[in-house]
């Protein structure tokens, strides 16, 4: 009963924290809640991309492709509380100044956005929203794939955090520092649920009359991209600050949407 009540507080300090979603649960929040909250970061992108699918449906019988696609990209912001986008532009205000390591990461921990960070901002809002448009031309079946580009790029928040240093050392240095210890056996399981959850979502896909040529390569794409993508993202933020941070963790988390969600409408373009 205890290990029951133990995961189930760390998958519900996984939706209060990445989510807007009503989590009527108190919990007692400290750095082992939140190792061990990783593990459910796939489910919890899966259940935000049901969600948004769902309205997606509803806006393409309702509404023309680029109103629409606005409504939606606001409904996928309000659902995060733009948690990830907050963290884009810390870094884009950082990384962008081309300052000093020491005052980079100054600049990042400032809660005042500059215009660095509002024109990133602004301009990762539009590919989405472009992409967005062209998901509802192709259809409603391509829809079916949508959970797998918010899947997996949480998937990727966990590999970072384990796989590069945290870039403050100070105490006390930001909610990224509540990850410390997060390992390699939280990334077998978390890996394990994405990958049983990107299973489901391609066979659903699949037995709905979504049909993709390559067999599963399809499915394999989707976490060879975002491995990819997101090791080079860590790698040059890793060179620039001395290891990652929150705000990187959610920054890396926006563009690999943006990078799957290209990838989801190649994809979907060619296969209907």
């Amino acid at each position: 009963m205890a290990l029951w009540i133990t995961w189930g507080s760390a998958c519900a300090a996984a939706f209060q924290f990445l989510t807007r979603l009503p989590v009527p649960v108190k919990l007692d929040y400290n750095d082992a809640l939140f190792r061990r909250s990783v593990v459910f970061y796939p489910l919890v992108g899966l259940v935000l991309g049901v969600l948004l699918m769902g309205a997606g449906k509803l806006l393409y019988m309702a509404l023309p492709p680029l109103p629409a696609a606005a409504l939606l990209l606001s409904a996928w912001v309000l659902l995060t509380g733009a948690l990830h986008l907050d963290g884009l532009m810390d870094m884009a205000d950082g990384i962008l100044s081309h300052r000093s390591r020491e005052r980079m990461l100054e600049i990042m921990k400032d809660s005042r956005v500059g215009a660095m960070g509002v024109v990133v901002c602004a301009l990762v809002l539009l590919l989405k929203w472009s992409l967005l448009q062209e998901l509802f031309r192709t259809g409603t079946l391509s829809w079916l794939l949508l959970p797998m580009v918010l899947l997996w790029s949480r998937w990727y928040m966990v590999v970072a955090i384990a796989g590069w240093p945290y870039a403050r050392q100070e105490k006390g240095g930001g909610m990224g520092s509540f990850y410390r210890g997060v390992g390699w056996k939280h990334i077998a399981a978390h890996s394990a649920l994405a990958a049983l959850l990107s299973a489901a979502v391609f066979l659903t896909a699949r037995a709905l009359g979504l049909h993709l040529a390559g067999g599963l390569w399809p499915m394999l794409a989707f976490a060879g991209l975002t491995l990819g993508g997101g090791y080079l993202m860590s790698e040059y933020i890793h060179r620039k600050l001395g290891g990652l941070t929150g705000d990187t963790y959610g920054a890396m988390n926006e563009l690999l949407e943006v990078l799957l969600l290209l990838l989801l409408v190649l994809m979907t373009g060619q296969g209907e």
